[in-house]
């Protein structure tokens, strides 16, 4: 209780002020630079009145109306106990009194006036439609609060407002000599795969159209636009020429992909790829070690992975490592919550963990566990340090406000937010030939160079990350990363080495 009381102090020292402000708007001029004020208005209160209610782990909240002049560097906006002046430039353009403490209406109609002050002067600012404006806006107002926090417009607003959604026939090509498209690939279970056109084909003439004659920008827009539409394609395949009619749909792309590289032998090597930890994902690796129960070993490949969701999480970890505490979300400063998997683990086949500094979120605290139970070695390099947890916060309007205010630790109670997991064989940057080809010759050898620097709280994340540097060259990565996890996990002595380093 003495927290929360802390909180609203803090919030409302801001804004106390001993009477309500009046309507700074009249009924019958709704509509203001293209935004229907009372709306926005009613927008922005709600947003204020909510952020009121949110647990910061352990963070002071100072959501000021002063944060808007992070809009345009010309902008500077002064609050006093009485007043709010916005200053432009030099000169005064906008002067009104500051509501009362808790006068959500009257800090949603100042902050919507503000807007439209900006809005005259700035041309990116005016030219932004409603749901880029409450994200520019809403960004600045919660910068101090929370760098990650985002404002996510309404859907169904936002298609009344733009009328668009972004579509595909799910293809990608490039012009052969002669100006023709060739298909370089498909999208799994888009329209063109349906279809039956596969990689290599040609495409000739689309809508009767010969495709050497169109420009890029027609063609691109024939492929893919911001509503659905038909094209009537004339292909060329190896089995011959035929008529294909493809009509733009929305695409919907996996949360994690699955790669079974077979050996009579051994069972070959599970690679499984996972963009966002998700139950999506958790159902898919799941699905995926069920039907491959022999492999000899799966690499997880986290390395452009994110997430936010705890339980997701949890029910991905828990296949491989069981019931065992994965993670710890801190919600304030004294406040704790174990995360911990329901069920037992599925598969104690070998793992090698693939991580890099795109891996954040809850995907970092997957990694953390894998090593914290000695489960998989971790390969590649240190992740984001950016592992916090959404709270939702839903809005009158449809919308939402995602801010990511809880803190994530280990199972263990390490703390990875602002410091990140460290991997134990790193990749080393590669800028030539030689090194690449003087690493491959280590991993042959089995000399991994493998540390752990996980274990000590004392080093610092900045050293570790200067020692270990991100690789430039995406292929040189991929290239490195298959031939190390490869070789680890097909050599038994390596890998219960290095998952006990």
């Amino acid at each position: 209780m003495r927290i929360i009381k802390l909180f609203l102090l803090t919030f409302f020292t801001l804004v106390t002020v001993p009477c309500h402000a009046e309507s700074l708007f009249f009924e019958d001029e709704p509509v203001q630079d293209g935004l229907n004020v009372f709306d926005v208005s009613a927008t922005f209160a709600d947003i204020y009145e909510k952020l009121d209610t949110v647990k910061w782990g352990g963070k002071n909240i100072n959501v000021a109306i002063e944060s808007l002049e992070k809009l345009n560097s010309d902008a500077h906006i002064a609050a006093t106990d009485e007043r709010v002046v916005l200053v432009w430039k030099d000169a005064i353009i906008a002067n009104y009194p500051r509501p009362a403490a808790g006068d959500w209406n009257g800090f949603g109609e100042i902050t919507t006036a503000l807007v439209l002050k900006l809005r005259a002067n700035d041309p990116v600012l005016h030219r932004a439609s409603t749901s880029e404006m409450y994200q520019l806006v809403v960004d600045s107002l919660m910068r101090g609060i929370d760098e990650n926090g985002r404002y996510i417009y309404s859907r169904a607003a936002e298609i009344t407002e733009d009328g668009r959604i972004l579509t595909s026939v799910g293809l990608e090509g490039a012009r052969d000599e002669r100006g023709n498209y060739r298909v370089t690939g498909i999208y799994k279970d888009s329209p063109a795969d349906t279809a039956g056109i596969r990689e290599g084909d040609l495409i000739v003439a689309i809508n009767g159209q010969n495709v050497s004659d169109m420009s890029d920008v027609d063609l691109s827009s024939e492929m893919s636009g911001f509503n659905s539409g038909t094209s009537k394609i004339k292909l060329l395949s190896p089995s011959g020429e035929k008529d294909v009619v493809l009509r733009r749909a929305t695409i919907i792309l996996a949360d994690a992909d699955v790669v079974h590289r077979s050996d009579s032998e051994t069972g070959g090597i599970l690679e499984i790829v996972v963009h966002k930890i998700s139950d999506n994902t958790a159902a898919i690796v799941n699905e995926a070690l069920a039907k491959y129960p022999d492999v000899s070993g799966i690499i997880l490949d986290l390395r452009a992975s994110t997430g936010d969701d705890e339980r997701a999480a949890a029910k991905l970890t828990g296949l491989f490592i069981g019931a065992k505490p994965v993670m710890r979300i801190v919600e304030t400063a004294k406040e704790e919550v174990e995360v911990i998997p329901g069920g037992a683990a599925v598969t104690d086949v070998p793992v090698v963990v693939l991580m890099s500094n795109m891996t954040r979120g809850t995907a970092e605290a997957v990694v953390a566990a894998f090593y914290e139970n000695e489960r998989g070695v971790l390969v590649g390099t240190p992740t984001a340090g950016s592992a916090r947890i959404a709270t939702r916060i839903n809005l009158e309007n449809g919308g939402a406000l995602e801010l990511l205010n809880k803190a994530i630790k280990t199972g263990k109670g390490r703390v990875i937010d602002g410091r990140g997991i460290f991997p134990i064989v790193c990749l080393s940057n590669i800028r030539s030939s030689n090194q690449q080809n003087a690493f491959f010759l280590n991993v042959i050898n089995n000399d991994f160079n493998a540390q752990d620097f996980n274990r000590d709280e004392n080093v610092d994340p900045e050293s570790v990350r200067r020692g270990c540097p991100t690789i430039t060259s995406g292929a040189d990565e991929d290239a490195l990363s298959a031939a190390v996890a490869a070789k680890i996990l097909t050599d038994k002595k390596v890998y219960n080495k290095l998952v006990a380093e």
